[in-house]
């Protein structure tokens, strides 16, 4: 196989994982607004487990709460509206 034959394979391959990779990030939360719980369930959630929440909003069809988990570090977490369950999160040091 030639090199120009490669790079034309490699490049749909990649073309096709980016598309992949986006249609999923916009997919986390497809849920009908009259299934969400209210922000304040899942508030209380949290602080359950010792987190300390700053803000929670609407983000892409997800709950986004900013907060600090109960070992101090600070997070940024996206919620099923519907089951209150984290669909992704990343921790800020």
């Amino acid at each position: 196989m030639n090199i120009v034959r490669k790079l034309s394979i490699l490049s749909v391959v990649m073309t096709l994982a980016g598309a992949a990779t986006v249609a999923h990030a916009s997919d986390l939360c497809k849920v009908p607004t009259d299934e969400w719980q209210p922000k304040e369930a899942l508030q209380e959630k949290l602080e359950g487990q010792g987190w300390k929440v700053s803000r929670i909003k609407v983000d892409d069809g997800c709950f986004e709460a900013y907060a600090k988990d109960a070992g101090g570090r600070r997070v940024e977490a996206y919620f099923n509206p519907k089951t209150l369950e984290v669909v992704k999160q990343k921790f800020e040091d």
